[in-house]
Protein backbone atom coordinates (compact mmCIF):
# COMPACT_ATOMS: atom_id res chain seq x y z
CA UNK A 1 0.00 0.00 0.00
CA UNK A 2 1.31 3.44 -0.90
CA UNK A 3 2.11 5.97 1.79
CA UNK A 4 -0.42 8.82 2.07
CA UNK A 5 1.61 11.23 -0.05
CA UNK A 6 2.45 8.41 -2.45
CA UNK A 7 -1.22 7.56 -2.71
CA UNK A 8 -2.14 11.09 -3.68
CA UNK A 9 0.70 11.29 -6.21
CA UNK A 10 -0.44 8.02 -7.74
CA UNK A 11 -4.00 9.32 -7.99
CA UNK A 12 -2.78 12.51 -9.61
CA UNK A 13 -0.84 10.56 -12.21
CA UNK A 14 -3.75 8.24 -12.90
CA UNK A 15 -7.46 8.77 -12.49
CA UNK A 16 -7.44 12.38 -11.42
CA UNK A 17 -4.97 14.03 -13.78
CA UNK A 18 -1.72 15.93 -13.41
CA UNK A 19 -3.03 19.27 -12.13
CA UNK A 20 -5.83 18.06 -9.87
CA UNK A 21 -6.59 20.04 -6.73
CA UNK A 22 -8.56 18.13 -4.10
CA UNK A 23 -11.11 20.65 -2.91
CA UNK A 24 -13.50 18.37 -1.02
CA UNK A 25 -13.73 14.60 -0.60
CA UNK A 26 -16.90 12.73 0.33
CA UNK A 27 -17.37 9.03 1.01
CA UNK A 28 -19.67 6.85 3.06
CA UNK A 29 -20.21 3.36 4.42
CA UNK A 30 -23.40 1.54 5.30
CA UNK A 31 -23.84 0.62 8.98
CA UNK A 32 -23.58 -3.16 8.82
CA UNK A 33 -21.72 -3.40 12.14
CA UNK A 34 -17.99 -4.04 12.37
CA UNK A 35 -16.51 -3.89 8.81
CA UNK A 36 -14.76 -6.83 7.19
CA UNK A 37 -11.29 -7.18 5.74
CA UNK A 38 -12.39 -6.09 2.26
CA UNK A 39 -14.04 -2.92 3.63
CA UNK A 40 -10.87 -2.00 5.47
CA UNK A 41 -8.39 -2.64 2.67
CA UNK A 42 -10.60 -1.33 -0.12
CA UNK A 43 -11.97 1.81 1.53
CA UNK A 44 -11.24 2.62 5.17
CA UNK A 45 -7.45 2.43 4.85
CA UNK A 46 -7.66 4.95 2.00
CA UNK A 47 -9.94 7.15 4.10
CA UNK A 48 -7.28 7.36 6.78
CA UNK A 49 -4.65 8.32 4.21
CA UNK A 50 -6.85 10.93 2.55
CA UNK A 51 -7.74 12.70 5.81
CA UNK A 52 -4.00 13.30 6.28
CA UNK A 53 -3.55 14.75 2.81
CA UNK A 54 -6.65 16.83 2.23
CA UNK A 55 -8.06 19.83 4.09
CA UNK A 56 -11.79 19.18 3.50
CA UNK A 57 -12.93 15.59 3.95
CA UNK A 58 -16.37 14.22 4.86
CA UNK A 59 -17.10 10.61 5.84
CA UNK A 60 -20.63 9.47 6.53
CA UNK A 61 -22.44 6.52 8.11
CA UNK A 62 -25.08 5.90 5.44
CA UNK A 63 -28.00 4.90 7.63
CA UNK A 64 -30.67 6.06 5.16
CA UNK A 65 -29.21 3.78 2.48
CA UNK A 66 -29.36 0.83 4.84
CA UNK A 67 -33.17 0.90 4.76
CA UNK A 68 -33.16 -0.36 1.16
CA UNK A 69 -32.85 -3.81 2.70
CA UNK A 70 -35.19 -4.58 5.64
CA UNK A 71 -33.67 -3.83 9.05
CA UNK A 72 -34.87 -4.29 12.60
CA UNK A 73 -34.71 -0.81 14.21
CA UNK A 74 -32.78 -2.01 17.25
CA UNK A 75 -30.29 -3.87 15.05
CA UNK A 76 -29.82 -0.83 12.82
CA UNK A 77 -29.19 1.41 15.82
CA UNK A 78 -26.58 -0.98 17.23
CA UNK A 79 -24.97 -1.39 13.81
CA UNK A 80 -24.56 2.39 13.58
CA UNK A 81 -22.70 2.43 16.89
CA UNK A 82 -20.55 -0.61 16.04
CA UNK A 83 -19.64 0.82 12.63
CA UNK A 84 -18.76 4.14 14.25
CA UNK A 85 -16.53 2.42 16.82
CA UNK A 86 -14.77 0.45 14.08
CA UNK A 87 -14.19 3.47 11.83
CA UNK A 88 -12.68 5.43 14.70
CA UNK A 89 -10.57 2.46 15.78
CA UNK A 90 -9.17 2.18 12.25
CA UNK A 91 -7.78 5.70 12.50
CA UNK A 92 -10.44 8.14 11.35
CA UNK A 93 -9.94 11.31 13.37
CA UNK A 94 -13.00 13.60 13.79
CA UNK A 95 -10.58 16.51 14.23
CA UNK A 96 -9.24 15.97 10.72
CA UNK A 97 -12.53 15.30 8.91
CA UNK A 98 -16.29 15.65 9.23
CA UNK A 99 -17.55 12.25 10.45
CA UNK A 100 -21.31 12.04 10.77
CA UNK A 101 -24.48 10.07 10.13
CA UNK A 102 -26.29 10.68 6.87
CA UNK A 103 -29.69 11.24 8.50
CA UNK A 104 -28.11 14.04 10.57
CA UNK A 105 -30.99 14.95 12.89
CA UNK A 106 -32.06 11.61 14.34
CA UNK A 107 -30.99 10.92 17.96
CA UNK A 108 -29.64 7.45 18.64
CA UNK A 109 -31.17 7.24 22.11
CA UNK A 110 -34.73 6.85 20.82
CA UNK A 111 -36.63 3.74 21.89
CA UNK A 112 -36.21 1.04 19.25
CA UNK A 113 -39.92 1.05 18.40
CA UNK A 114 -39.74 4.71 17.37
CA UNK A 115 -36.52 4.53 15.37
CA UNK A 116 -37.76 3.38 11.97
CA UNK A 117 -40.79 5.68 12.03
CA UNK A 118 -38.56 8.65 12.84
CA UNK A 119 -36.37 7.83 9.85
CA UNK A 120 -39.43 7.77 7.63
CA UNK A 121 -40.89 11.01 9.03
CA UNK A 122 -37.76 13.18 8.94
CA UNK A 123 -36.85 15.36 5.95
CA UNK A 124 -33.17 16.35 6.19
CA UNK A 125 -31.23 17.99 3.38
CA UNK A 126 -29.97 14.68 1.99
CA UNK A 127 -33.50 13.41 1.38
CA UNK A 128 -34.84 16.75 0.11
CA UNK A 129 -32.02 17.16 -2.40
CA UNK A 130 -32.49 13.53 -3.49
CA UNK A 131 -36.10 14.35 -4.39
CA UNK A 132 -35.06 17.36 -6.46
CA UNK A 133 -32.35 15.38 -8.25
CA UNK A 134 -34.71 12.43 -8.73
CA UNK A 135 -36.97 14.73 -10.72
CA UNK A 136 -34.07 15.21 -13.13
CA UNK A 137 -33.19 11.50 -13.42
CA UNK A 138 -34.31 9.10 -16.13
CA UNK A 139 -35.98 5.91 -14.81
CA UNK A 140 -34.61 3.61 -17.57
CA UNK A 141 -31.10 4.72 -16.53
CA UNK A 142 -31.76 3.48 -12.98
CA UNK A 143 -33.25 0.22 -14.23
CA UNK A 144 -30.03 -0.55 -16.12
CA UNK A 145 -27.78 -0.29 -13.07
CA UNK A 146 -26.41 -3.74 -12.14
CA UNK A 147 -26.91 -3.24 -8.39
CA UNK A 148 -30.67 -2.80 -8.97
CA UNK A 149 -30.85 -6.07 -10.86
CA UNK A 150 -28.74 -7.95 -8.32
CA UNK A 151 -30.42 -6.64 -5.16
CA UNK A 152 -33.89 -6.89 -6.65
CA UNK A 153 -33.23 -10.59 -7.14
CA UNK A 154 -32.50 -10.82 -3.40
CA UNK A 155 -36.00 -9.44 -2.75
CA UNK A 156 -37.76 -12.05 -4.94
CA UNK A 157 -37.88 -9.58 -7.86
CA UNK A 158 -40.05 -7.20 -5.85
CA UNK A 159 -37.53 -4.42 -5.31
CA UNK A 160 -38.71 -1.29 -3.53
CA UNK A 161 -38.71 2.28 -4.81
CA UNK A 162 -35.90 3.00 -2.34
CA UNK A 163 -33.81 0.20 -3.81
CA UNK A 164 -34.32 1.62 -7.30
CA UNK A 165 -33.61 5.25 -6.42
CA UNK A 166 -30.84 4.96 -3.83
CA UNK A 167 -28.20 5.88 -6.48
CA UNK A 168 -29.98 9.25 -6.71
CA UNK A 169 -29.67 9.59 -2.94
CA UNK A 170 -25.97 8.77 -3.34
CA UNK A 171 -25.71 11.62 -5.83
CA UNK A 172 -27.43 13.93 -3.31
CA UNK A 173 -25.01 12.81 -0.58
CA UNK A 174 -22.09 13.86 -2.77
CA UNK A 175 -23.49 17.05 -4.30
CA UNK A 176 -25.01 18.42 -1.08
CA UNK A 177 -21.48 19.35 0.06
CA UNK A 178 -20.25 20.35 -3.41
CA UNK A 179 -17.79 17.45 -3.20
CA UNK A 180 -15.16 17.37 -5.91
CA UNK A 181 -13.75 13.85 -5.37
CA UNK A 182 -15.22 10.54 -4.23
CA UNK A 183 -13.25 7.41 -3.24
CA UNK A 184 -15.04 4.49 -4.88
CA UNK A 185 -14.60 0.81 -5.56
CA UNK A 186 -15.03 -0.68 -8.99
CA UNK A 187 -18.61 -1.71 -8.24
CA UNK A 188 -19.62 1.92 -7.52
CA UNK A 189 -18.14 3.55 -10.63
CA UNK A 190 -21.46 3.45 -12.50
CA UNK A 191 -23.20 5.15 -9.58
CA UNK A 192 -20.61 7.92 -9.55
CA UNK A 193 -21.09 8.34 -13.30
CA UNK A 194 -24.79 8.82 -12.59
CA UNK A 195 -23.94 11.49 -10.00
CA UNK A 196 -21.72 13.20 -12.58
CA UNK A 197 -24.51 13.18 -15.15
CA UNK A 198 -27.05 14.49 -12.62
CA UNK A 199 -24.70 17.36 -11.67
CA UNK A 200 -24.24 18.27 -15.33
CA UNK A 201 -27.99 18.06 -15.96
CA UNK A 202 -28.71 20.33 -12.99
CA UNK A 203 -26.06 22.83 -14.11
CA UNK A 204 -27.43 22.90 -17.64
CA UNK A 205 -30.96 23.58 -16.37
CA UNK A 206 -30.24 26.02 -13.53
CA UNK A 207 -26.76 27.38 -14.25
CA UNK A 208 -23.30 26.26 -13.15
CA UNK A 209 -23.59 25.30 -9.50
CA UNK A 210 -22.39 21.79 -8.65
CA UNK A 211 -18.83 20.60 -9.29
CA UNK A 212 -18.78 17.42 -11.38
CA UNK A 213 -17.23 14.95 -8.89
CA UNK A 214 -14.28 12.81 -9.95
CA UNK A 215 -13.45 9.27 -8.85
CA UNK A 216 -10.60 8.25 -6.58
CA UNK A 217 -10.13 4.57 -7.33
CA UNK A 218 -8.60 2.37 -4.66
CA UNK A 219 -5.10 1.09 -5.41
CA UNK A 220 -5.84 -2.14 -3.50
CA UNK A 221 -6.89 -5.24 -5.40
CA UNK A 222 -10.49 -6.22 -4.70
CA UNK A 223 -10.58 -8.68 -1.81
CA UNK A 224 -12.43 -11.89 -2.64
CA UNK A 225 -14.38 -14.39 -0.56
CA UNK A 226 -12.18 -16.98 1.14
CA UNK A 227 -14.69 -19.69 0.16
CA UNK A 228 -15.39 -18.55 -3.39
CA UNK A 229 -12.57 -16.42 -4.80
CA UNK A 230 -14.62 -15.56 -7.90
CA UNK A 231 -16.83 -13.16 -5.87
CA UNK A 232 -15.94 -10.28 -3.56
CA UNK A 233 -15.84 -10.66 0.20
CA UNK A 234 -19.20 -9.74 1.72
CA UNK A 235 -20.72 -9.59 5.18
CA UNK A 236 -23.96 -11.01 3.75
CA UNK A 237 -22.20 -14.16 2.54
CA UNK A 238 -24.06 -17.12 4.11
CA UNK A 239 -20.80 -19.06 4.47
CA UNK A 240 -19.40 -18.11 7.87
CA UNK A 241 -15.82 -18.91 6.85
CA UNK A 242 -15.90 -16.72 3.74
CA UNK A 243 -15.50 -13.33 5.40
CA UNK A 244 -12.91 -12.05 7.89
CA UNK A 245 -14.22 -9.31 10.14
CA UNK A 246 -11.67 -6.88 11.52
CA UNK A 247 -12.77 -7.69 15.08
CA UNK A 248 -12.45 -11.48 14.66
CA UNK A 249 -10.37 -13.26 17.28
CA UNK A 250 -6.97 -14.70 16.28
CA UNK A 251 -8.40 -18.23 16.42
CA UNK A 252 -11.26 -17.25 14.11
CA UNK A 253 -8.88 -15.63 11.64
CA UNK A 254 -6.57 -18.66 11.56
CA UNK A 255 -9.53 -21.01 11.03
CA UNK A 256 -10.92 -18.95 8.15
CA UNK A 257 -7.59 -18.79 6.35
CA UNK A 258 -6.87 -22.48 6.94
CA UNK A 259 -10.21 -23.25 5.26
CA UNK A 260 -9.64 -20.79 2.41
CA UNK A 261 -10.23 -22.31 -1.03
CA UNK A 262 -7.08 -22.59 -3.14
CA UNK A 263 -6.22 -25.39 -5.63
CA UNK A 264 -4.11 -28.52 -5.99
CA UNK A 265 -0.84 -26.71 -6.75
CA UNK A 266 1.26 -26.14 -3.64
CA UNK A 267 3.49 -23.30 -4.93
CA UNK A 268 2.60 -19.71 -4.02
CA UNK A 269 2.13 -17.71 -7.24
CA UNK A 270 0.08 -14.73 -8.38
CA UNK A 271 -2.20 -15.47 -11.33
CA UNK A 272 -5.76 -14.22 -10.65
CA UNK A 273 -7.17 -15.73 -13.85
CA UNK A 274 -6.04 -19.31 -13.33
CA UNK A 275 -5.32 -19.36 -9.56
CA UNK A 276 -7.88 -16.96 -8.00
CA UNK A 277 -7.76 -18.49 -4.51
CA UNK A 278 -4.01 -18.28 -3.98
CA UNK A 279 -3.86 -14.92 -5.75
CA UNK A 280 -6.48 -13.57 -3.34
CA UNK A 281 -4.28 -14.63 -0.41
CA UNK A 282 -1.29 -12.89 -2.01
CA UNK A 283 -3.35 -9.71 -2.50
CA UNK A 284 -4.44 -9.76 1.15
CA UNK A 285 -0.87 -10.42 2.34
CA UNK A 286 0.48 -7.52 0.28
CA UNK A 287 -2.25 -5.13 1.42
CA UNK A 288 -1.94 -5.77 5.16
CA UNK A 289 1.88 -5.66 5.14
CA UNK A 290 2.35 -2.77 2.73
CA UNK A 291 4.56 -4.92 0.51
CA UNK A 292 4.26 -5.24 -3.25
CA UNK A 293 3.01 -8.43 -4.87
CA UNK A 294 6.54 -9.10 -6.07
CA UNK A 295 7.98 -8.69 -2.56
CA UNK A 296 5.36 -11.00 -1.08
CA UNK A 297 6.11 -13.71 -3.64
CA UNK A 298 9.85 -13.37 -2.96
CA UNK A 299 9.31 -13.78 0.79
CA UNK A 300 7.01 -16.76 0.23
CA UNK A 301 9.32 -18.69 -2.08
CA UNK A 302 9.54 -22.33 -0.99
CA UNK A 303 6.33 -22.29 1.07
CA UNK A 304 3.45 -24.55 0.17
CA UNK A 305 -0.06 -23.09 0.21
CA UNK A 306 -0.99 -24.79 3.50
CA UNK A 307 1.86 -23.07 5.34
CA UNK A 308 1.31 -19.86 3.40
CA UNK A 309 -2.27 -19.62 4.65
CA UNK A 310 -0.95 -19.46 8.21
CA UNK A 311 1.57 -16.77 7.24
CA UNK A 312 -1.22 -14.64 5.78
CA UNK A 313 -3.42 -15.26 8.81
CA UNK A 314 -0.65 -14.13 11.16
CA UNK A 315 -0.13 -10.97 9.10
CA UNK A 316 -3.84 -10.17 9.32
CA UNK A 317 -3.88 -10.86 13.07
CA UNK A 318 -0.91 -8.54 13.61
CA UNK A 319 -2.52 -5.82 11.51
CA UNK A 320 -5.86 -5.90 13.28
CA UNK A 321 -4.82 -6.63 16.90
CA UNK A 322 -4.63 -2.96 17.99
CA UNK A 323 -7.75 -2.10 15.98
CA UNK A 324 -9.68 -4.98 17.57
CA UNK A 325 -8.68 -3.83 21.07
CA UNK A 326 -9.68 -0.24 20.31
CA UNK A 327 -13.07 -1.34 18.92
CA UNK A 328 -13.85 -3.15 22.18
CA UNK A 329 -12.85 -0.10 24.19
CA UNK A 330 -14.97 2.28 22.12
CA UNK A 331 -18.01 -0.02 22.10
CA UNK A 332 -18.12 0.35 25.87
CA UNK A 333 -18.41 4.14 25.60
CA UNK A 334 -21.71 4.66 23.77
CA UNK A 335 -22.02 8.27 24.92
CA UNK A 336 -18.70 9.13 23.28
CA UNK A 337 -19.73 7.51 19.98
CA UNK A 338 -23.01 9.42 19.97
CA UNK A 339 -21.21 12.70 20.72
CA UNK A 340 -18.76 12.15 17.84
CA UNK A 341 -21.65 11.64 15.43
CA UNK A 342 -23.64 14.57 16.79
CA UNK A 343 -20.64 16.91 16.59
CA UNK A 344 -19.95 15.74 13.06
CA UNK A 345 -23.59 16.22 12.08
CA UNK A 346 -23.53 19.78 13.39
CA UNK A 347 -20.47 20.62 11.30
CA UNK A 348 -21.88 18.85 8.23
CA UNK A 349 -25.17 20.70 8.53
CA UNK A 350 -23.39 24.05 8.76
CA UNK A 351 -21.69 23.20 5.48
CA UNK A 352 -24.77 21.76 3.75
CA UNK A 353 -27.42 24.30 4.78
CA UNK A 354 -26.31 27.29 2.67
CA UNK A 355 -25.68 25.02 -0.33
CA UNK A 356 -29.13 23.52 -0.07
CA UNK A 357 -30.77 26.91 0.45
CA UNK A 358 -29.21 28.06 -2.81
CA UNK A 359 -30.57 24.92 -4.50
CA UNK A 360 -34.03 25.84 -3.17
CA UNK A 361 -33.66 29.31 -4.65
CA UNK A 362 -32.46 28.00 -7.99
CA UNK A 363 -35.35 25.58 -8.45
CA UNK A 364 -37.93 28.16 -7.34
CA UNK A 365 -38.84 27.05 -3.81
CA UNK A 366 -37.93 30.49 -2.47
Amino acid sequence: MATPSGLIRALQRGTLGQNMVMDRIFSGIQPTGVPHLGNYLGAIQNWVNLQEECSSVLYSIMDMHSLTMPKDPAVLRQNILDTTAAILACGIDPKKCFFFRQSLHLPLDLPAAQYLQQVIDMVPEHAELAWILGCLTNVPRLLRLPQWKMKRACQNNEGTVGLLTYPVLQAADILLYKSTHVPVGEDQVLHLELAQDIAQHFNKKYGEFFPVPKAILSTTKKIKSLRDPTVKMSKSDPQKLATVNIADSPDEIVLKFRKAVTDFTSEVTYDPASRPGVSNLVSIHAAVTGLSIKEVLHQSAGLDTAHYKIVVAESVIQKFAPIRNEIKKLQEDTSYLIKVLEDGAEKAKELAAPIYQEVRRLVGFQ
